[in-house]
């Protein structure tokens, strides 16, 4: 079976870096155990997302190149890829999974801690009850009563407020979600479309090159039949240069002759 060098170096150098971005991930995930404080424990899961993030990105121009090269690759070669791709997919999934899970127990650990009467308050009313008349308990009672209905008012006051403002985080952190996604989509199409490019403008350079070599030397052959006529016609009877096709030899000079008596 060809290695991924064999194939495309393009390709093993992606590989390379999705490879390091996996260690990476291991041994953050094993940091992450390690971590008490739920602040730090957020931090450090945004730092393997952002990695997750980077190796999709790398997953996908790693698809892109491997589209590319499959109709000059053999079938055997074709499903190694194929099976390379969808290892990194499962094992990237797998580190998705583990994040969801801490992520989940993160928020399970966030609680909302309610204020209550205090123990010394509670037996002091006792005390206070044992000197009261029947009509005054009933009116301490109502009394109490009603500062507890005032007291759960406030409470689910202070719970829908706390629902509305975690609805309208919520929506914002989507919407932020998705604007980042698209913008990472977009980033990706165009490092691949200026990839590309480069690699056209390569080629154009290397067939430019090579018309250069080509009129250089037509100029040298065109240099060399205009001096090979020079010296024809100024040394005609010169019998180390042949004769060239289709140029005449000079017309020999006449003498005329001419006796002046």
């Amino acid at each position: 079976m060809a290695s991924l060098s064999a194939v495309s170096e393009e390709l093993a150098e992606i590989e390379g870096q999705i490879s390091d971005i996996f260690r990476a991930l291991s041994n953050g995930f094993q940091k992450l155990e390690k971590i008490k404080d739920s602040n730090r424990q957020s931090r450090q899961l945004e730092e393997l997302t952002e990695k997750m993030r980077e190796c999709k990105r790398l997953i996908k121009e790693f698809d892109r190149e491997l589209k590319d090269l499959e109709y000059k690759n053999a079938p055997d070669t074709n499903k190694m890829l194929a099976e390379k791709k969808q290892s990194m997919i499962k094992e990237l999934n797998s580190y998705v999974a583990l994040k969801k899970q801490y992520a989940s127990n993160l928020e399970n650990k966030r609680v909302d801690l309610f204020e209550g009467p205090g123990e010394g308050f509670a037996e002091d009313n006792v005390l206070l009850t044992s000197n009261m008349t029947n009509q005054q308990l009933m009116d301490h009672g109502n009394h109490m009563m009603d500062e507890t209905d005032q007291a759960i008012d406030r409470a689910k006051k202070v719970v829908h407020d706390t629902v509305d403002v975690g609805i309208e985080t919520a929506a914002a952190l989507k919407a932020q979600t998705e604007q980042m996604s698209r913008i990472v989509n977009e980033l990706d199409s165009i490092h691949f479309s200026i990839k590309k490019a480069s690699q056209l403008v390569k080629e154009i350079g290397r067939q430019v090159a090579t018309d250069r070599c080509i009129m250089g030397l037509l100029f040298l052959i065109v240099i060399g039949v205009i001096t090979i006529i020079i010296v024809k016609i100024v040394n005609p009877h010169n019998k180390d240069i042949r004769d060239i096709p289709g140029l005449a030899p000079p017309a020999p000079t006449r003498k005329l002759l001419w006796n002046a008596n």
